[in-house]
């Protein structure tokens, strides 16, 4: 036995760039960071008789879901609210990460160039004794994987070091 246990999914961390509210990177679940390449595209060679050949095409995204308790006073929401209302977009880059029981990041995830594409304010009811939750979607070109903790981003710090 190795001695490896998967990581725990309830302890992450999201991040804005350009939005310092230490209150904005509290949520309850992120969902949504899924990338796929649905479609391929087909070849004919002249000459190749027994199959043709496929190709893939661009990848695709799902939009990131971000659920939490609704914050009043909000740098978040009030950018979604530029966004929606003035249709002043200003993409950002967004950064969620997985930690371990030391708040360390073991991974990371970087969504490039993040807009807001919908929010949602779960209904009241008089007979739940529920927090009010709201739900932010964010479009994004694309995003990137790092591995934190002895990896990826540690060996190209290293890198820059040494040059």
């Amino acid at each position: 036995m190795s001695g490896y246990y998967p990581p725990i999914g309830f302890h992450f961390k999201v991040e804005f760039q350009g939005i310092q509210n230490t209150s904005d990177i509290r949520f309850q679940s992120v969902s949504g960071i899924n990338a796929a390449v649905p479609n391929s595209e087909t070849y004919q060679e002249g000459g190749e008789n027994r199959f043709t050949h496929r190709l893939p095409q661009r990848a695709s995204y799902e939009n990131l879901v971000l659920k939490r308790g609704l914050l009043i006073g909000s740098d978040l929401i009030e950018w979604f609210r530029q966004a929606v209302e003035d249709f002043r977009f200003t993409p950002t880059n967004v950064s969620v990460s997985l930690l371990n029981g030391k708040h360390e990041a073991l991974e990371r995830w970087t969504f490039y160039n993040a807009w807001p594409t919908k929010w949602n304010i779960d209904g009241f009811d008089a007979e739940k004794a529920a927090i009010v939750v709201e739900t932010v979607e964010l479009s994004y070109q694309y995003f990137r994987r790092e591995v934190v903790n002895g990896s990826l981003i540690d060996q190209a710090i290293l890198v820059k070091q040494k040059t």
